[in-house]
C-alpha cells in the first residue's frame, strides 16, 4: 500500500522555525505554558502514514473533519470518524493513517508547554482514552483559520503572542466541549424549552409553524433549524408526539370516546386522529385502551 507523509492536494502546513521556539517562545512567561510548533490543514489526505516507535516531542491534536482514519496510540487502536478527534501525548508510541477509500481531512496541530501537557493529561485522565467527538462549529473552524493565518504573517512578538494565547481556547473547545459557546447553545436550548412548554399549554389547538417560530421571535426557517438541530424532530411532529402522548393518558385514565379525545387534541377528523395515533404507537386507539386495561 502507497503511504505518504506529505504531499497532498490543497494541504497547508506551517512549521516553526525551531529557533524561534527555542528563543522566544519557551522563554516568554506569557506563552512558555502553552505554544505552537506546527499547525496544518491535509483535505482528502489518501495514503496520509505517520508512524513515531518513540512518540513526538510535542503534544498532538488531530481533528477530523470528513473522511475516515485509524490510529494506534500505546498499543490501543482507534478508529477516526467524522467530528471525532484524539490527543496523543508527548513521548508515546503511536501511528496513524487515512482510510484508503474515504481518506480523512484533518486539522492537526503539535504544541508544548506545561499548561497544554497537563490540559492533555487531564482529558485523557476524564475521558478514559485517547479520542472523543465535538459536534461541528463554524466558529472552531474560523478559530483555526485566525492561528494559522496570523502565523503566515511572520514571527513577530505580537503575532507569536496572539496565536498562542488563542491556542488555549482553541484546545479546550476539544476537551471542554460542553462549555464551548455555550452562550449559543443556551440560546438554543432555550428557545426550544420555551417552544415545548407553548406546545403543551396548546395540544388542544393545532398550531402551525408560523404560531410556533413567532412565540420565540424567529423566522419559520431558522426556528425549524434551531428545533430539529436540538430534538431530532421538526417542530411539527414533534407537536404531534406530545399530542399523541396526551391522547395516550386520555386512553388510560378517561372513559372519553375516540372522537371526543380528538375534539380535546384540536383535531376535528378522529380518522385522521386514529390514523396519527396508529402510525406513531403502532396500533389503533382503540386496541391501545384494550392492551393497557387488560
Amino acid at each position: 500500500m502507497e503511504r505518504k507523509k506529505e504531499g497532498f492536494d490543497g494541504q497547508r502546513a506551517i512549521v516553526i522555525p525551531r529557533k524561534i521556539l527555542a528563543e522566544y517562545c519557551s522563554t516568554n512567561p506569557l506563552i512558555a505554558g502553552a505554544y505552537i510548533t506546527d499547525i496544518g490543514y491535509y483535505p482528502k489526505a489518501r495514503y496520509h502514514y505517520r508512524e513515531r516507535a518513540h512518540g513526538s516531542e510535542q503534544d498532538i491534536l488531530i481533528y477530523c473533519q470528513e473522511g475516515k482514519g485509524s490510529a494506534v496510540i500505546n498499543g490501543e487502536e482507534y478508529q477516526l470518524n467524522p467530528g471525532e478527534f484524539m490527543v496523543i501525548p508527548k513521548g508515546i508510541s503511536h501511528n496513524y493513517t487515512a482510510d484508503e477509500t474515504t481518506p480523512w481531512t484533518i486539522y492537526w496541530i503539535h504544541f508544548k508547554g506545561n499548561i497544554v501537557s497537563e490540559l492533555i493529561d487531564n482529558f485523557i485522565s476524564k475521558n478514559g482514552n485517547f479520542k472523543s467527538f465535538v459536534e461541528h462549529n463554524d466558529t472552531r473552524t474560523h478559530l483555526f483559520e485566525d492561528l494559522y493565518q496570523n502565523l503566515e504573517m511572520g514571527y513577530s512578538n505580537e503575532n507569536l503572542c496572539y496565536v498562542n494565547l488563542c491556542l488555549l481556547h482553541f484546545l479546550s473547545s476539544f476537551l471542554f466541549r460542553e462549555n464551548y459557546n455555550f452562550a449559543d447553545k443556551k440560546q438554543s436550548i432555550d428557545i426550544v424549552n420555551i417552544s415545548i412548554g407553548f406546545m403543551q399549554k396548546n395540544f388542544d389547538k393545532m398550531l402551525t409553524l408560523k404560531e410556533m417560530a413567532e412565540g420565540v421571535h424567529l423566522s419559520g426557517s431558522h426556528f425549524s433549524f434551531v428545533f430539529r438541530k436540538k430534538t431530532g424532530f421538526s417542530p411539527i411532529e414533534y407537536f404531534n408526539h406530545l399530542k399523541i402522548q396526551k391522547a395516550s393518558q386520555f386512553l388510560l385514565f378517561t372513559d372519553l370516546r375516540i372522537k371526543e379525545i380528538a375534539d380535546k387534541l384540536g383535531i376535528e377528523d378522529p380518522y385522521y386522529f386514529t390514523r396519527m395515533f396508529t402510525k406513531l404507537m403502532g396500533m389503533s386507539p382503540g386496541t391501545y385502551r384494550t392492551k393497557r386495561i387488560n
